[in-house]
């Protein structure tokens, strides 16, 4: 996989290949149901992509899992699936329906934590730290929380320290809760601008 590792370092992975398990995980989170991808956006993704629709009329999630598992057996990488993902991710993509984004986001975090990558809120995809049971990202969030708590953090602040937000690292809780600032002036005074214009 081509892209900025954490601490900004290239990194390269085109030859690895995702299990079955992880493969399945980023088919369910990028198919769901209600926060995924919609039946036509599959089949434009996939085209540009160019990974073969091997299975059309079948559901979202198994659709979508067999064309992967189809082009990784097919090229003996995984860097169709990464295209894949780049290019479903990129912020652009959500400019009329911003709010699909962020769980969007979220549930393939949970998934490609386990492949040890993540996708960033500018729709980078990145290294992580990789994680073995979903008990692990739990922890780090309860620790966080718990950390926070005897801190006597704002309550606002813990609504950001989920799960899915600290699968690498702690940074992009702190990322959204900031970002969450602005929110919440634009909601008290009517304004429309960011950053030190609207403050």
């Amino acid at each position: 996989m081509d892209g900025q590792g954490s601490g900004g370092k290239r990194y390269k992975g085109a030859c690895m290949y995702l299990t079955q398990d992880q493969l399945q995980a980023i088919a369910d989170a990028l198919a769901d149901t209600s926060e995924g991808l919609t039946g036509s956006e599959i089949a434009f993704l996939l085209q540009s992509c160019r990974i073969k629709d091997t299975d059309a009329s079948m559901t979202k999630r198994h659709r979508l899992y067999n064309a992967f598992a189809h082009e990784q057996n097919q090229r003996k990488d995984r860097t169709p699936i990464l295209a894949f993902i780049r290019k479903a991710m990129k912020p652009t993509r959500f400019a009329r329906e911003p709010h699909r984004f962020e769980p969007m986001r979220a549930n393939l975090n949970r998934a490609l934590a386990f492949a040890g990558m993540s996708v960033d809120a500018s729709g980078k995809l990145l290294s992580a730290v990789q994680v073995g049971t979903l008990g692990e990202a739990e922890r780090r969030a309860r620790e966080l929380r718990e950390d926070l708590l005897s801190r006597g953090v704002h309550p606002d602040v813990l609504i950001f320290c989920k799960e899915e937000l600290l699968h690498d690292n702690y940074f992009h809780a702190v990322l959204e809760a900031v970002k969450s600032v602005a929110d919440k002036v634009r909601k008290r005074t009517g304004l429309v601008d960011d950053g030190a214009a609207l403050v």
